[in-house]
């Protein structure tokens, strides 16, 4: 985890100047990094051009909420600084978060515009060759496979994601569904590789999350814990009909040639049993 998000860091970093507090207007663009100036007791609110599917920070310092394409930002403590990252369908956006300061100098809103589709351009006899852009380790993650899964009932569920794979380490994003009757601490998952006996009747399902049948196959297949990297989780505590999202990043064991990879995230009981989420690789 801590390796991928250093990749996000190879960033040229905005300077900023002192400035009078403003509503500012900006460009979207991904290949820079934002400096957000904050003030305790007061919110910055930052607009992006589309829906906000994801926002990930590295310190509680700061409270961070979403709702559309509006990322509401708190400080909560006087001295501390970190990064945010909000993901939409056009990418991802890439913020430092300064130290809570003066209200005079701090950031109100920061909106930025949904950017223009590419203008089309007529095709000409030898079209100019285009240099493919660096893998971003990040934005080329693959979705989860789940068209078997089905949520049970008066029950929480984990429902995984994407996947996100750079060399030996992987970041899982997951979403907590609480459909119980009552409240939920989803805490911090434990991660697992389950080394089976035969895999034969995963056949097909590489990068899925199995349905319950499919993981009580399993369950005499050895359990191997595995190293948690990091994790982030938008709120631990899930009300009865609300969901929470995180992600859990982890350093994967070496692959063995011909053999899928299995992982089983377990999380705390929800009164009803431990709650697992199984992904095949």
């Amino acid at each position: 985890m801590r390796r991928i998000l250093a990749a996000l860091a190879t960033l040229a970093t905005i300077v900023g100047s002192a400035r009078a507090q403003r509503i500012e207007t900006q460009k979207p663009d991904q290949d820079r990094i934002l400096h957000v100036q904050t003030s305790l007791n007061h919110l910055t609110v930052i607009e992006v051009g589309g829906p906000v599917t994801m926002v990930a920070t590295g310190s509680e310092a700061f409270k961070v909420e979403w709702r559309e394409n509006k990322v509401f930002v708190q400080p909560t403590e006087p001295n501390a600084a970190t990064n945010l990252f909000i993901w939409t369908a056009s990418g991802r956006f890439n913020y430092e978060l300064e130290p809570a300061g003066p209200v005079t100098a701090m950031d109100f809103a920061i909106d930025q515009p949904a950017p223009r589709p590419p203008t089309s351009k007529p095709a000409t006899a030898t079209p100019a060759r285009v240099q493919e852009p660096a893998a971003d380790p990040v934005l080329g993650g693959q979705p989860v496979r789940m068209d078997r899964f089905k949520e049970p009932k008066n029950r929480v569920t984990v429902l995984l994601k994407d996947t996100f794979r750079q060399d030996n380490e992987l970041l899982v994003r997951y979403a907590v569904v609480n459909n119980s009757k009552e409240t939920y601490d989803a805490g911090r998952p434990q991660v697992f590789t389950l080394v089976a006996q035969d895999y034969r009747r995963l056949d097909g399902r590489a990068n899925s999350q199995l349905t319950d049948g499919e993981a009580e196959g399993l369950e005499s297949a050895e359990e191997k814990p595995v190293e948690v990297l990091d994790t982030r989780l938008r709120s631990a505590r899930v009300e009865p009909g609300q969901e929470t999202v995180g992600v859990v990043g982890v350093k994967l064991p070496a692959a063995t040639a011909g053999r899928l990879t299995v992982l089983r995230l377990t999380f705390p009981d929800d009164g009803k049993g431990p709650i697992t989420a199984t992904l095949v690789l």
